[in-house]
């Protein structure tokens, strides 16, 4: 067996053995929204059930210890496209205002890929800017259909959401689509559309950005009734749009079966950021916390990457690893090279191949203006602006329940050391969230913090 991986058995999974496909994979990464921890089959859920993320996990990795490199929306997805922590250029808050977006000078993923000879696309979800010249297109996709904003209704709207000129509004390459139906199916259409397109000769790349289960909480009547036993109004139109959004990956793996493409695509599905408990019902146990923090639950994440022949099927991988490794694991793969002076992930690939026996990050990091957090292996230390700070113990304590920077000052000190020098590798922040969500999203800190065991910023 693998250092550091674990094979399910009774999956029927063992090694897929095969020799290394001479071209390069298509790339598929599924994102879903503000998705809960423990709202998958595969995340233990009995109430919701996911069979078709269930078979993609079956025929890949399943990671114990992933994470996100921020707990709200664009900033995740700025460090997910750039390979880099989004601090370092400015991307630190949530939702750019209009003259804002990720910063022009970062490279993505689909601009890596495009002189490799990749076809890349993006459906769903943009939310790293509302200009054009943020734009997918300008941003190294070939082509885009999906909202420049961050959410919306999942029904056509014409009077709000898919008014001319709004941010909200569905686009098929800058011009506005009127789309029938629920919109989570809608992108899973465009998502295989996009799919059946693809030649032997030209490997494509794909992001399918899902908006759901994000709010608004909108469900179609078929799948609210699938769920009709569960009491809580929310809750049942949460589990909905889950399901809807499984189904919706299901076809895309059927997809990629029927035109042959499956055997040689690299697959990555995780979520954007934890859960919000209140907002949309979610379930983060056994984490503590929730979106928009950086307790457990704001930050880590569900995560499976598949790629049939090359890496294990129904194994399980549990040193730390992030969605910071997305793009130099899949440029890597594709033959180029990525560059590590400048990128804060690792290619993954040697180490779930057993070819690598140690660890992709001893160290991460987070930080959102007034609030960081970093992992030393088990360790977790919290910043709290105007507060303080929290220790917890992981391997212990993975709900974060019990501070102990008291009982471990020397361990507290040598972290808060390391990540104030990480911090001073920031730009600084080019927008603010303003002081509302620093009211809330500090008091949300505080309360989840044993009280009396904080120790008082210098």
């Amino acid at each position: 067996m693998k250092k550091n991986l674990i094979f399910a058995m009774c999956l029927g999974a063992a090694w897929v053995a095969g020799a290394a496909e001479s071209a390069p994979p298509n790339v598929l990464v599924i994102l879903a929204d503000d998705l809960g921890y423990a709202d998958l089959g595969f995340q233990g859920s009995t109430e919701i059930p996911t069979p078709n993320l269930d078979r993609l996990r079956a025929s890949g990795i399943r990671f114990t210890d992933a994470h996100v490199s921020a707990s709200v929306c664009s900033p995740s997805r700025a460090g997910m496209m750039t390979g880099r922590y989004q601090q370092q250029f400015g991307h630190e808050p949530n939702c750019p205002p209009q003259e804002f977006g990720m910063n022009l000078e970062e490279r993505t993923i689909a601009d890596a890929l495009k002189p490799l000879g990749y076809r890349t696309g993006l459906v769903g979800k943009w939310h790293l800017g509302d200009r054009d010249c943020f734009y997918p297109t300008h941003r190294g996709f070939d082509w885009f259909c999906g909202l420049r904003e961050g959410s919306r209704s999942y029904f056509y709207d014409n009077k709000k959401d898919d008014k001319p000129g709004s941010p909200k509004a569905i686009e098929l390459n800058g011009k506005p689509v009127k789309f029938e139906g629920y919109l989570t199916d809608f992108f899973t259409g465009k998502a295989v559309e996009f799919i059946e397109e693809q030649t032997e000769e030209t490997p494509f790349f794909l992001v399918l950005s899902y908006t759901a289960p994000h709010a608004p909480m909108h469900a179609t009547e078929a799948d609210l009734q699938r769920f009709k036993h569960i009491k809580n109004q929310k809750r049942r139109t949460y589990a909905a749009m889950v399901s809807a959004m499984d189904r919706g990956v299901g076809q895309v793996m059927d997809a990629l079966e029927k035109t042959g493409a499956a055997k040689n695509t690299l697959v990555f599905f995780l979520s954007d950021n934890g859960g919000p408990i209140n907002h949309n019902a979610s379930v983060n146990l056994p984490l503590n916390g929730e979106k928009g923090i950086k307790f457990e639950g704001g930050i880590r994440v569900p995560f499976v990457v598949s790629w049939p022949g090359q890496l294990p099927a129904g194994a399980t991988y549990e040193p730390m690893v992030s969605s910071l490794d997305i793009l130099p694991t899949v440029l890597t793969a594709a033959g180029g090279t990525p560059d590590y002076g400048h990128l804060a992930g690792r290619d993954l690939v040697p180490f779930l191949k057993g070819d690598d026996d140690g660890i992709p990050h001893q160290n991460l990091y987070w930080h959102k203006e007034w609030f960081s957090a970093m992992r030393d292996g088990d360790w977790k230390l919290l910043y709290v602006q105007d507060f303080g700070y929290a220790l917890y113990n992981l391997k212990d304590d993975l709900g974060e329940k019990n501070n102990v920077a008291k009982q471990h000052p020397e361990r507290l000190e040598q972290m808060r050391r390391d990540l104030d020098a990480w911090k001073a590798k920031g730009t600084g922040s080019e927008w603010t969230e303003g002081p509302k969500w620093y009211r809330i999203n500090r008091q949300l800190h505080i309360d989840l913090i044993e009280e009396g065991t904080q120790v008082p910023a210098k």
